[in-house]
């Protein structure tokens, strides 16, 4: 495994520990020429389901995008990195559990919504204003209102 920081092809696991759920392996990592630390995961090689836009594009399923809507949404909010890569797996076991080999991207945007209502109000009513394109005030109050419920 190459550094990110310095790309030394030489890199030993200092430190190795099973995920909560037993679904992926996390490393922790020591470069042998800068000797700077990084993490790395280790999960099974699975397919997703393609994500099927709104316009009836199809593009592949990407971790990385669905982690990068839910840390904004999460922004500047107490969750932990741990809390967001669980919700993540919860929602990637989902997908797999489905067993279709499309989905459209509103289902998605549904998961991702379940998974931050558990984590936080605040960044559940962010997401969900963006995502359901509220056009005015009171689309806002009516969810506001439903998450006091």
């Amino acid at each position: 495994m190459k550094c990110p920081f310095c790309s030394h092809s030489e890199t030993q696991v200092v430190e190795t520990r099973i995920s909560e759920d037993g679904d992926s392996i996390r490393r922790r990592r020591q470069c042998a020429s800068c000797e700077k630390r990084f993490t790395t995961y280790e999960r099974p090689d699975v397919t997703f389901p393609a994500i099927v836009k709104k316009d009836g594009r199809r593009i592949e399923y990407e971790r990385a995008k669905l982690l990068a809507s839910m840390k904004l949404a999460l922004r500047k909010r107490p969750v932990s990195t741990e809390q967001v890569d669980s919700a993540v797996e919860r929602i990637e076991e989902n997908l797999l559990t489905l067993g279709v080999r499309e989905l459209p991207s509103a289902r998605l945007g549904e998961l991702v919504m379940l998974e931050l209502k558990k984590l936080d109000k605040v960044a559940y009513v962010r997401f969900a204003s963006v995502y359901r394109s509220f056009e005015d005030i009171d689309e806002f109050k009516t969810l506001v209102d439903e998450v006091r419920r």
